[in-house]
């Protein structure tokens, strides 16, 4: 490689195909995360198990999603983009396989394990092929194109399961994914060819003890905020094992000639400040896709279908507004679309802080359609905007750290949402009974309406996360990619045949 030169593709690679087979394989994998949690009724009576254990459905998934990501900067280096990918598919299939002939909850929660390590790899190889096919003059309109697995398949989720679920068997939804990922698998034989080079590096055994045990331990405490409460010993104990375990993984990065997951990546401003504002907008689309559900099946009766459908029409609008949001930060940048985007969101989350037992359907389709227009305006520039300031050598670590970030502000922002919910509606029920309010009215009455006051109360904290999310927007600049050469110690690459220098 010639001196201060980042590598660049070859004009023979066709992207097209590459593009379309993995985007396809990353569609399958985030649709399998949403669709389970439609099922869980269905789920606790079949196993006869509770809502708790019924979770680790989505817990496990979860939780193995956020321990193998950071890892992924290692295989992205490691092996090539085909073998990476087919790897990674072929676990997903068997995971799917056994999740389908799963006959009790043990079974069926390792199949759901096994479908994570594979669809965990998926999406930070897709953003890091992106990065390394496209200069980053270009790369905005095939962000967008990503964006239609990252969106469009968790929000058509539950209305896909909700149909499944009340004319088919639960076991469909796996069966039918199991043809679609070998046509996947297919594909990837015959289109997918290698676009990264392959470093060879040594994988730091200490530093993935650390990273399981970190992102482990405190995505579990997280996520058990919200059903033990934060002042449960279990919680206080596994979020602080995560920090202690993540404090002690950060310096080992810092420190390693080849680190697992190069933290130095946050030296590049826009790529921290980028990253920062992420954790802001995961949060705050988790409020549509836990609370919104919440609200119509627990306190107005709407079957899993008619939720799913509500946000379909959101789904749609925001699948075509990716590509062309894509193509709009090519041309202007991440700043301005990301400001509009926010208050669009920030406008539209303000409608969902007066729910009450009578809100109309209508109001509730159009609003959360809405605010589904300002995230997919914010979303993509977001991400793009800071992966853009990597030099090439840091995009695996980039992608990885980006896509790891999202895991843990999810599991906070679904715990903080649950928190908020739950302990405002015990509150809302106490001062109900204090005031004599609702005279004459059931246990069931009162109930349904505090429970709604705290759905509002939790609106109302994603509406000031968003806040600060858009304060933090006026920062965005547009910045040009850095160039940095290699140290001394920086890991030898291969050449892979597609790659030639300027």
């Amino acid at each position: 490689m010639s001196k201060g030169k980042e590598p660049t593709i070859s004009n023979s690679v066709k992207r097209g195909p590459i593009l379309f087979v993995m985007i396809l394989g990353a569609f399958l994998a985030t649709l399998n995360q949403t669709i389970m949690s439609v099922a869980t009724p269905e789920l606790m009576t079949d196993f006869s198990i509770s809502a708790t254990t019924a979770q680790w459905l989505t817990t496990g998934y979860m939780l193995v999603n956020g321990v193998l990501i950071p890892i992924t900067a290692y295989f992205m280096q490691r092996f090539s983009t085909r073998q990476l990918f087919q790897a990674s598919m072929i676990i997903f299939l068997i995971g799917t396989i056994v999740s389908a002939l799963a006959t009790d909850f043990p079974v069926l929660l390792t199949g759901r394990m096994i479908q994570a390590a594979g669809a965990g790899i998926i999406m930070p190889l897709l953003t890091n092929v992106i990065l390394v096919l496209f200069p980053p003059e270009k790369r905005g309109a095939a962000m967008g194109m990503m964006g239609l697995a990252i969106i469009f398949a968790p929000a058509i989720g539950p209305t896909l399961a909700g149909y499944i679920l009340e004319n088919y068997a639960w076991e469909t939804m796996f069966y039918g994914m199991i043809p679609l990922a070998i046509i996947v698998i297919a594909c990837g034989f015959i289109y997918l060819r290698n676009v990264s080079e392959r470093v060879k590096t040594e994988l730091d055994i200490l530093g993935v003890v650390l990273s399981t045990i970190g992102f482990g331990t405190l995505l579990y405490g997280f996520s058990r905020a919200g059903s033990e409460g934060w002042s449960s010993l279990e919680v206080l104990f596994s979020i602080a094992a995560g920090v202690a375990s993540l404090s002690l993984f950060a310096w080992r990065q810092l420190i390693s000639g080849s680190p697992l997951l190069d933290l130095r990546a946050f030296k590049y401003s826009m790529f921290s400040l980028t990253t920062i504002i992420n954790i802001a907008v995961t949060m705050v689309m988790y409020a549509d896709m836990m609370l919104l559900p919440l609200y119509l099946q627990n306190t107005r009766g709407y079957t899993a279908l008619e939720s799913g459908f509500l946000m379909l029409p959101g789904a749609l609008v925001m699948g075509f507004l990716m590509p062309v949001t894509g193509k709009l930060f090519d041309r202007f940048g991440a700043k301005w679309l990301s400001i509009i985007g926010m208050v669009v969101t920030i406008v539209t989350t303000l409608g969902f802080i007066n729910l009450t037992d009578s809100t109309s359907y209508t109001y509730l389709l159009l609003m959360s359609t809405a605010r589904r227009i300002g995230m997919a305006l914010l979303l993509m520039p977001i991400q793009t905007a800071g992966l853009n300031q990597l030099p090439n050598r840091l995009n695996a670590h980039g992608t990885a750290i980006s896509n790891t970030i999202r895991q843990v502000a999810g599991a906070v922002g679904t715990s903080l949402l649950v928190t908020v919910m739950t302990g405002r509606t015990e509150t809302h029920m106490l001062e109900i009974a204090a005031s004599g309010g609702m005279e004459g009215a059931t246990q069931a009455q009162i109930v349904t309406e505090a429970t709604i006051q705290g759905i509002n109360d939790a609106y109302l904290v994603i509406v000031g996360i968003g806040v600060v999310g858009l304060l933090l927007t006026f920062f965005i600049k547009r910045v040009k990619q850095a160039v940095e050469e290699p140290s001394a110690s920086a890991p030898k690459m291969e050449k892979s045949g597609l790659l030639r220098a300027n």
